[in-house]
């Protein structure tokens, strides 16, 4: 006589095979699959130059995901605002933690015809503590922006690899 826990699990297994095979009929296709945006894509984007300390980490993390641009076929154009905002405020009204409000607007064109492919705008936010001497309160900053250029690129390919055909 079975358990009910095997055949729980049993049933689970089956749906969500039933829920992959629902998925392919839809059209769905692995990013990464053959022929695939993720391959399409690979290193056929020529990104922007950065002019800022901000936009070397987004291009930087950029770089790393869609690869060098060995054959660019499409030019990548984007824009970061990154903003500073007092958070934390003790009663003497000194600021202890800042939050990073960054926003990167882009605009993917086809190199040949000039036509955009994509364009879009993603936003994310990040912190850091402002509680320590100079050095450290500097280095947390920088620290924290890094990490909202990266996230923030993280968006902008995610977008890209959804909206390129």
């Amino acid at each position: 006589m079975w358990s009910s826990e095997p055949r729980r699990r049993f049933l689970a297994r089956l749906g969500g095979l039933a829920a992959l095979g629902a998925a392919s009929a839809c059209g769905f296709q692995p990013v990464y699959g053959p022929g695939g945006a993720g391959t399409k894509l690979h290193g056929r984007i020529r990104i922007a130059e950065p002019k800022t300390r901000d936009d070397y980490a987004f291009l930087r993390r950029l770089t790393e995901r869609l690869g060098p641009d060995q054959s660019p076929g499409y030019d990548l154009a984007y824009t970061l605002r990154i903003a500073s905002v007092g958070q934390g405020i003790t009663p003497d009204e000194v600021t202890t933690r800042y939050s990073l409000n960054g926003t990167a607007a882009f605009t993917l064109t086809d190199s040949a015809s000039g036509a955009v492919v994509a364009q879009g705008e993603v936003s994310n936010f990040s912190s850091h503590s402002a509680v320590g001497s100079v050095i450290a309160t500097n280095a947390a900053e920088q620290d924290a922006r890094d990490r909202l250029a990266v996230m923030l690129a993280d968006q902008v390919v995610t977008r890209l690899l959804a909206m390129v055909p």
